[in-house]
C-alpha cells in the first residue's frame, strides 16, 4: 500500500515495488493522475490496483484499509507518503490551516499505522514506511503547521517502532531530502535557485533507497546525510542559528511574499506575491552580510553558514 502515489515519491516507490514483485495498491485524491498510474503499475506487477482515498479523511482511510485486507488477505508493506504543505502566519492565527495540515500529514499516517499494525504484529511481520521531513528536525519561519505535523510523525513513528519492533514488524521513517517535485521545481522555471546537491535527490533514488533499506534494523531512512547537521549546529552555536532564523522570520519572502512548497517540504524559492517571479540566490563569503530569504536555509544550508562562515545573500534584480 502505498498512498499520495499519483505523483513525486509516492508514484516513485508504487512503480519501484511493483518492479521488485509486489502487488501494489496506490492510494491517492486525483483520478487523472492515478489512472496514469495503474496502468504503470498493472505492466509491472499484474495484479496491482489503485483506489481513490483522501487519507485526510481518517474514517475513509480506513475503511479503504480494510477493504483491501478483506479482499487481498494482508498488507505487508504500508507506505504513508501522502502529505500537504500549507502556509502558516502564525501571527494571523490560521488555525484551520493548522488542523488541515495535520489531518492529513499526521492523522492520515497514524489512522493508517493503526490500521494495520494489528494483523502485522499478529503475524509477526510487516513493514510501515512513514515520510517525515528533515523540516521536523530545523523548523523554519512559516511552517509551523507543516514542520510540527512531521515532527509528529517522526516522535509517533519512533514510539512505534520502538514498541513492536520485538514482535517482527519493522517501522520506518523516511527523511527524502529535496525532491524535484512539481511544486518543487515551480520556482526553479522562474529563475530560482537550487539547495546545495548533497541534499538534492530524485524521487526514483529516494524510492530505491527505501526499497533497499525497509526491513532493517535502522528506524530512519535518511537520503541526505546533510540536514542531519542541522541539529548539531543549532546545539553547538546556539546564538548563530537563533540569529539568522530571526532574520530569516523577519523578511520572510524576498518581498514579504509567501514560501512555495513542495510535498515534504518548503522548494527552495520565495514567490512574489504580485511579480510571481522567485528570487535567485548566491553564495557570498563577505563578512557580516545578510542572511538570504531562502526556504531549506536552515535544514540544508546553515550547517555551511556555521562551519564555514559562508552566508547566502540575495542576486542583485
Amino acid at each position: 500500500m502505498v498512498t499520495g502515489a499519483s505523483s513525486g515519491i509516492g508514484r516513485a516507490l508504487a512503480l519501484t515495488l511493483a518492479e521488485r514483485g509486489a502487488s501494489v495498491i496506490g492510494l491517492a485524491r486525483r483520478r487523472t493522475l492515478l489512472d496514469q498510474v495503474a496502468g504503470e503499475l498493472s505492466r509491472r506487477s499484474p495484479d496491482s490496483a489503485t483506489q481513490i482515498c483522501d487519507v485526510g479523511d481518517t474514517d475513509a482511510y480506513r475503511e479503504a484499509l480494510a477493504g483491501i485486507e478483506g479482499e487481498r488477505g494482508t498488507i505487508d508493506i504500508l507506505v504513508n507518503n501522502a502529505g500537504i504543505d500549507l502556509m502558516l502566519e502564525a501571527s494571523e492565527g490560521e488555525l484551520d490551516t493548522v488542523r488541515r495540515v495535520f489531518d492529513v500529514n499526521f492523522f492520515g499516517t497514524v489512522a493508517g499505522t493503526l490500521a494495520v499494525l494489528p494483523g502485522m504484529v499478529q503475524r509477526q511481520s510487516g513493514i510501515v514506511v512513514n515520510v517525515s521531513s528533515d523540516s521536523a528536525r530545523a523548523p523554519e519561519p512559516g511552517q509551523g503547521a507543516y514542520a510540527a505535523s512531521k515532527a509528529a510523525v517522526s516522535a509517533f513513528s519512533e514510539s512505534v517502532a520502538h514498541e513492536v519492533g520485538p514482535t517482527g514488524v519493522c517501522v520506518h521513517l523516511l527523511y527524502p531530502g529535496w525532491v524535484p517535485t512539481a511544486m518543487g521545481l515551480s520556482g526553479n522555471e522562474d529563475g530560482g535557485s537550487l539547495p546545495p546537491r548533497l541534499v538534492r535527490r530524485t524521487a526514483d533514488g529516494v524510492a530505491a533507497l527505501v526499497a533497499d533499506r525497509m526491513g532493517g534494523p535502522r528506524i530512519d531512512i535518511n537520503a541526505a546525510l546533510l540536514p542531519l547537521l542541522a541539529p548539531m549546529a543549532r546545539t553547538l552555536a546556539p546564538l548563530a542559528y537563533q540569529k539568522a532564523m530571526r532574520r530569516f522570520a523577519t523578511t520572510g519572502g524576498a518581498d514579504g511574499g509567501p514560501q512555495r512548497f513542495d510535498s515534504h517540504g518548503p522548494s527552495t524559492h520565495f514567490l512574489d506575491a504580485s511579480l510571481g517571479q522567485a528570487h535567485r540566490l548566491r553564495l557570498s563569503s563577505s563578512p557580516g552580510g545578510p542572511v538570504a530569504n531562502h526556504s531549506n536555509f536552515i535544514s540544508f544550508e546553515f550547517p555551511y553558514c556555521v562551519l564555514t562562515g559562508v552566508q547566502i545573500r540575495p542576486r542583485p534584480q
